[in-house]
């Protein structure tokens, strides 16, 4: 059974009806290429009975019905590659669904690779091949067709049996605590809220000058206030490389900053030119302990290069073994960090992961343990026993 709900009464009904489900595969479709915020177009929701599509766009539909449902916490949501979509959900409750399922990091938990796609997934365990003509629709222009209907259902109609054999090979591998760590990322709040003030750390910084950086710091917060007020993508406002020229030049006037070829003419001598001058002012004033800083990279001992290297041949090795992607046990900077640091301060020397990997590769740094080959494959040997 499947139905598009347009209406306040019809959506009541349906969050009735599942609200006895032991989970809801939830999709979202939006649309942000003209917006700060994702507008929001369609909600996909599915219990293992029926799927529905929800038209937040209908004229006179209130959500409240749907938005309690997914603060239900006796029911599981189910998504895929869930960030956001949960982004859409904070933005328009200021809360996130929980309890979270989200099956691409529970499949990299089981082996499927890193950010293993749901296409990849749908084929391979739901049997499916997902019909991609679609995928570039405008969500926001009505009527939408029955296949636009179709294609949008189709992520959380073949979400069941995703997240059904996910749970049962993490349960098997008793891994569903190492997921559960997952999630608690993804259900935090500050995962998604960018505060204006740091907001200069979205961008590609290479001078730590501290003139440069606080005036960088003022700028980045002006451009984020504008753009959330008036809800249009930062480079509406302005574009990353004049924000950085900007900063980096701290014109004290409209003439001076009508000279950099990174705006675009008569900006300088407009209200945003203005707020741009009045934004440099502030960086300039502000106190030594007000300056933001790059952090600081330690500098690696001589000689750790190659410990770095064994790390990286382990961490692939307990990886294949366990089938889980290295991606999500480690990246480049922890194991730089665990090289050159027994107490380094990284997700790989915590939880799972430190049972997983993290003690092996402290072992391995101290020589408790040695690697080597055979059979083809590389394998651990104690050397402490």
């Amino acid at each position: 059974m499947t139905e598009t709900i347009v209406d306040t009464e019809t959506l009541a009904a349906f969050c009735d009806r599942v609200r006895t489900s032991p989970y809801l595969a939830v999709d979202t479709e939006f649309l942000r290429d003209k917006t700060y915020w994702p507008r929001l177009c369609l909600v996909q929701v599915a219990s293992p009975e029926e799927a529905v599509a929800i038209d937040p766009l209908a004229p006179g539909i209130d959500l409240t019905p749907l938005w309690d449902l997914m603060h239900d916490p006796k029911i599981l949501k189910v998504f895929h590659a869930a960030r956001q979509d949960l982004e859409i959900f904070l933005h328009q409750t200021g809360r996130i669904p929980q309890p979270l399922f989200d099956t691409q990091v529970a499949a990299m938990v089981c082996g499927f690779g890193e950010s293993v796609s749901f296409e990849t997934l749908a084929t391979k365990l739901a049997g499916a091949q997902i019909d991609k003509s679609s995928r570039f629709t405008d969500w926001s222009q009505r009527p939408l067709t029955e296949r636009q209907i179709d294609y949008a259902l189709s992520d959380v109609v073949y979400l069941r049996p995703i997240y059904e054999k996910l749970r049962r090979r993490l349960d098997k591998a008793d891994r569903a605590d190492w997921l559960t760590e997952e999630m608690a990322v993804l259900t935090e709040p500050a995962t998604y809220r960018v505060e204006a003030e740091e907001a200069w750390r979205r961008l590609k910084v290479r001078s730590g000058k501290p003139r440069f950086l606080a005036v960088l710091k003022e700028l980045a917060a002006w451009r984020e206030r504008e753009a959330q007020r008036r809800d249009v993508p930062r480079s509406r406002i302005m574009k990353d490389d004049a924000l950085l020229d900007i900063a980096a030049q701290a014109p004290a006037s409209a003439a001076e900053m009508a000279r950099s070829r990174s705006l675009p003419q008569g900006f300088a001598d407009g209200k945003l030119g203005a707020e741009v001058l009045a934004a440099v002012q502030r960086g300039l004033a502000l106190k030594p302990d007000e300056v933001p800083k790059l952090e600081d990279r330690p500098e690696l001992p001589p000689g750790v290069q190659p410990i770095i290297e064994l790390l990286r041949v382990l961490l692939r090795m307990k990886c294949d073994e366990s089938g889980v992607a290295a991606k999500l046990v480690a990246n480049a900077d922890d194991l730089e960090r665990i090289a050159a640091d027994d107490e380094a301060d990284v997700p790989a020397m915590k939880g799972w992961r430190r049972q997983l990997f993290g003690e092996d590769a402290l072992a391995l740094k101290h020589g408790r343990i040695a690697l080597a080959v055979g059979g083809r494959r590389v394998r651990m040997v104690r050397l402490d026993a």
